[in-house]
């Protein structure tokens, strides 16, 4: 009996021992539970001070949340602005407002000859009508004084008095000359259209003398300005044109040279005159005064172009070795403009007849 109620005991007391356990490892939980959930709260509570915090220091940098918005970011943007920024830094191509020659170009009814360069161009759409042998090596005679003239115009004064010098006037014998005199005194302008309209070498000598220095400074000038221009094919020894075998240019880089004067108003302005009087002072204070033709004989009417074609002006140049040439401005019926050069030819009158051939094609 005693024992049994012992039993009985042990099972009650182990049954109170196992009762006390679960309640403890129970409250162990929820405590463990409500642990993880402040913590889950206080990280959350964290959060959204940080947040606040945040909001609060933009709303003080930016002066509120009603200022003006950003731009919403656009790629198209910024790769409109690059490629504008690109553009704005890219050079204009060279050949922009050139008629580009790339080889000859027939020409029906064209008759130059064998031996002979030219080119007919279309300043008003960039065309090429004709082309023959326009890179080829060819003598210049006096169209070098195209570049002559744009020096004189570019770095001269067209009022200085320029007195001419022994230099200007010692040149090769039958020499194209104004009949200057050692201490003759007349202004640049002068000189210019002596230059132009009778093509006078010792005009051409007083000239580069006057502007360069000396005759050499002035050549070196002549040089870099062409390069400028592009004309690869050109090297000058003088300012006048007169025979040297280093003194050579192209077709191509005459029109780029004449391209180039007709920006001068002057140039084309002497350049139609039909002739030119000029009057000037000896050394001994004497006056005196000199007719001078045109050597173009368009504007002198020996020779007449085609209908409806105007000559707006250019340059003659002949030598034996260079034989006549002739580079000209003119303009159809419709105003449009064209550069025709011709070079080689054997007489004046075959430069003038095949001249017209070209300028023939400038109204089709």
């Amino acid at each position: 009996m005693t024992a049994r109620k012992e039993s009985r005991t042990d099972r009650m007391t182990s049954r109170s021992s196992t009762a006390s356990a679960r309640n403890k490892s129970s409250r162990m939980k929820r405590m463990r539970r409500r642990r993880i959930r402040n913590t889950i709260l206080l990280l959350l509570l964290l959060v959204v001070l940080a947040g606040g915090a945040m909001g609060a220091l933009y709303f003080i940098r930016t002066g509120g949340f009603f200022t003006e918005m950003n731009m919403p970011y656009s790629a198209a943007q910024e790769f409109d602005s690059i490629l504008q920024a690109r553009d704005s830094l890219r050079a204009e191509p060279f050949a922009k407002n050139l008629c580009v020659v790339e080889g000859d170009v027939p020409l029906e009814g064209a008759s130059l000859g064998e031996e002979q360069k030219g080119v007919l161009l279309n300043l008003d759409t960039k065309s090429v009508l004709y082309a023959k042998g326009a890179f080829d090596r060819v003598y210049p005679a006096s169209i070098t004084k195209i570049m002559t003239a744009m020096l004189a115009l570019k770095y001269g004064n067209m009022d200085d008095t320029v007195t001419i010098s022994q230099e200007n006037v010692t040149l090769e014998e039958g020499s194209q000359v104004c009949g200057f005199q050692a201490g003759d005194r007349l202004s640049m302008d002068q000189l210019l259209r002596c230059l132009l309209v009778y093509s006078g070498n010792d005009a051409a000598s007083a000239i580069a003398e006057h502007v360069g220095g000396s005759t050499q400074t002035f050549v070196d000038m002549m040089n870099s300005y062409a390069a400028q221009l592009g004309c690869t094919g050109t090297h000058f020894t003088n300012p006048h044109g007169l025979q040297d075998e280093n003194h050579y240019t192209t077709p191509y880089d005459i029109y780029l040279m004449l391209k180039e004067a007709l920006n001068y108003p002057e140039f084309t302005e002497i350049t139609q005159l039909p002739s030119y009087t000029v009057e000037y002072t000896r050394a001994d204070g004497s006056a005196m005064s000199t007719a001078l033709a045109a050597t173009d004989h368009y504007l002198t009417g020996e020779a007449t172009a085609p209908k409806d074609v105007t000559i707006l002006g250019g340059k003659t140049g002949t030598t034996s070795s260079a034989g006549n040439c002739l580079a000209l401005l003119s303009q159809n019926a419709f105003g449009k403009p064209f550069v025709s050069i011709v070079t080689g030819a054997s007489t004046k009158e075959e430069l003038y007849v095949q001249m017209n051939s070209l300028l023939q094609n400038i109204n089709h």
